[in-house]
């Protein structure tokens, strides 16, 4: 979103600034440098500048005008059907855990109010095509620097009619108003949706639970219990701690992959600024503990994925 934000106003920019430009030329006032007006271009203001010289009839005679802003403009193109693919073009990575139990579960973290069509249609689809017995969310539905809670709740409220959802908080709803993050909880609750931040939630075959603010895993009792024991979490920097909780399988999220996956070396970055961070994606195992790390739906600290498509994890157990 903020990409889309960004794009928007420069390009606006880049044809008013055009515009402005034409009248001062006009009326033989002072003008705004070329070098400005080809920098709004280059930096991907180019289609509105390319607009702004076709409607104002402006720069339509300099060579370096009729080169420079068409040039950009088609890079600009290709860059947005680039970005846009790797934003929005959803996997579904499958995993399988041998158990005396049989379930789909679907894992869903790190949306930060990303938009996946009208009512979160694509992401939905997709969820629902995995036939998912419940749907965990690990963390940062919201994004504190750019919170639009409406787009949370469709998620929220379309999953639930999928089927069970149990929800644990993130770092960023950690940073958000407290009164209106609690209005959010209180209200995807209506929906039917199960908060389950330092909570349990026993079923005949399984126990769910989720941590408070990740390093914080609470006792939970259940080190006798010989259900399967599953944990929601966010951030994997943490897995001796949820090793500890006694937990069989852990769900994290928070690296986003890495934001750009580099083949061979892996992600890039991630939010806490650690350069090819260990735990990024995929499937670990410490002891008898298996950890989970979903690449996540959304993104925060960088507004382009690379090479790191928004991803449902799919587990089924069996």
């Amino acid at each position: 979103m903020l990409l889309i934000i960004y794009l928007t106003v420069v390009n606006i920019l880049a044809f008013t600034l055009y515009g402005i430009d034409k009248k001062k030329a006009e009326k033989n006032k002072f003008r705004i440098s070329e070098a400005t007006l080809i920098t709004i271009a280059v930096i991907g203001g180019s289609l509105g500048a390319l607009l702004g010289m076709r409607i104002f009839h402006h720069k339509t005679r300099k060579k370096k005008f009729t080169v420079t802003v068409p040039f950009f403009a088609v890079l600009l193109i290709i860059a947005i059907i680039y970005i846009l693919y790797q934003n929005y073009h959803i996997v579904v990575t499958e995993y399988e855990y041998d158990a005396d139990t049989s379930m789909n579960i679907v894992q869903i973290s790190d949306f930060h109010n990303q938009l996946f069509g009208i009512g979160q249609k694509a992401v939905l689809d997709k969820i629902k095509e995995c036939e998912p017995d419940m749907i965990f969310v690990t963390g940062d539905a919201i994004d504190r620097n750019h919170t639009c809670y409406r787009f949370a709740k469709e998620f929220f409220k379309g999953a639930a009619l999928i089927a069970p959802v149990y929800y644990v908080t993130g770092n960023h709803e950690m940073w958000l108003d407290k009164d209106e993050f609690a209005g959010f909880v209180s209200e995807i609750e209506s929906y039917g949706v199960h908060f389950i931040d330092g909570k349990t939630v026993e079923l005949d075959e399984v126990i769910i639970a989720g941590t408070v603010n990740d390093s914080n895993v609470t006792d939970y009792n259940w080190q006798n219990d010989n259900r399967l024991k599953l944990l929601l979490a966010h951030n994997p920097g943490y897995h001796e701690q949820y090793q500890s909780s006694g937990a069989d399988i852990v769900f994290t999220g928070h690296i986003h992959g890495g934001q750009i996956i580099i083949p061979g070396k892996g992600g890039l970055l991630s939010p806490d600024i650690e350069f090819f961070p260990k735990l990024y994606e995929g499937e670990h195992h410490f002891g008898n503990m298996t950890m989970y790390i979903s690449r996540g739906m959304g993104n925060s600290l960088f507004p382009v994925r690379i090479n790191d498509y928004p991803e449902i994890v799919l587990l089924r157990i069996y």
